[in-house]
């Protein structure tokens, strides 16, 4: 699963742009299940198991990543651009990115401290103060490599790193989507779904159309979550932290979770030995929050890996935690699909 999660991570996808990573997972699909792909882009899988199930279960997965979009090009041949998701200006600067189609190597720039003012150097700079150079010389040598609407994307390899720790871009959601490629190699006791959908870091409309088209009773949602188990940070504030195992979330700012699956995952946990923490801060969301309101309404439940550095070319997971979220997922599939 960690070399998996590898070959994820090198790919570029971003929301709308998710084609190398379908055809990745397409390809690594095993010939017993059922595949096809739908007019927006979602992946979708289903896999005979051992029994037929009483309840629909359908396992959720998003492809893409945050990224950037380009905008606007200078007359110097500066790269100007806009956010693909939610990133931080903080995650920005002076970070490797590789841009358009012919994967240009490129930094990210800004007005550098010895020639700011002193006002400006009070100010923390803002998304629309940067800038991509691709070591172009003019506007003209820079058309003939990247295109308004081209993306960039963060440009950082996927390194294993101390006691188990795994640095790398693009975690969120690629983890799920590693953990889903696992489950697909097993004997599967019930039939399952698996979706791994596109577009959620912008909204996530993808899993709106995989919900309506699968018809699920019950969907987990396999995702990456903020771990601020940092310096500085303490008690709540943490949110959840490395080696406290799967993450299951009571609620977040898309999705209030069914207390009876919320409770019923910690219980299968213990019984099984499997390490659960849940989430200390209400925050974030996921594709949770669509497939709940699909349709007649489906119960869900998340699982998440927890991931210092969100949404950064530098994502943090441990090796223990994504093994635990996999043991938990493929445990409450089968716990949900005979419930």
């Amino acid at each position: 699963m960690i070399n998996t999660l590898k070959e994820l991570c090198s790919l570029y996808g971003g929301s709308g742009r998710e084609c190398s990573v379908r055809e990745y997972i397409m390809s690594r699909i095993p010939e017993d299940a059922e595949k096809t792909v739908d007019a927006r882009g979602n992946l979708l899988v289903f896999k005979k198991g051992k029994n037929r199930p009483h309840n629909k279960v359908m396992l959720c997965a998003h492809m893409d990543e945050v990224g950037m979009i380009i905008t606007y090009i200078t007359e110097k041949g500066f790269l100007k651009f806009s956010c693909v998701g939610g990133i931080n200006v903080s995650a920005l600067i002076g970070k490797r990115v590789v841009v358009g189609e012919q994967k240009i190597s490129g930094v990210i720039g800004v007005k550098p401290t010895h020639l700011l003012s002193d006002e400006e150097e009070k100010i923390y700079p803002s998304k629309d103060s940067l800038y991509i150079d691709i070591g172009a010389e003019s506007k003209s040598e820079a058309e003939k490599y990247v295109s308004l609407g081209d993306y960039a994307y963060f440009d950082s390899d996927f390194v294993q790193f101390g006691e188990g720790f795994i640095k790398g871009r693009a975690i969120d959601d690629r983890a799920g989507c590693a953990i889903m490629l696992e489950m697909l190699k097993e004997e599967l006791l019930y039939d399952t779904w698996f979706a791994f959908t596109v577009q959620e870091e912008t909204g996530t409309s993808g899993a709106t159309n995989a919900a309506f088209t699968i018809k699920p009773d019950i969907s987990i949602v396999l995702e990456a979550t903020t771990a601020s188990d940092i310096n500085g940070v303490s008690g709540e504030k943490k949110v959840c932290s490395i080696d406290g195992g799967a993450v299951v979330s009571m609620m977040d700012r898309g999705t209030i979770y069914p207390k009876e699956l919320y409770s019923k995952a910690f219980e299968e946990a213990e019984k099984n030995g499997i390490k659960a923490q849940t989430k200390t801060v209400i925050a974030g969301g996921n594709d949770a929050r669509v497939i709940s309101a699909s349709a007649g309404g489906v119960k869900v439940l998340a699982v998440s890996v927890p991931c210092r550095y969100l949404h950064s070319p530098s994502c943090v997971i441990g090796e223990s935690d994504l093994t635990e979220c996999y043991r938990l997922a493929s445990l409450m599939c089968g716990v949900f699909s005979d419930d």
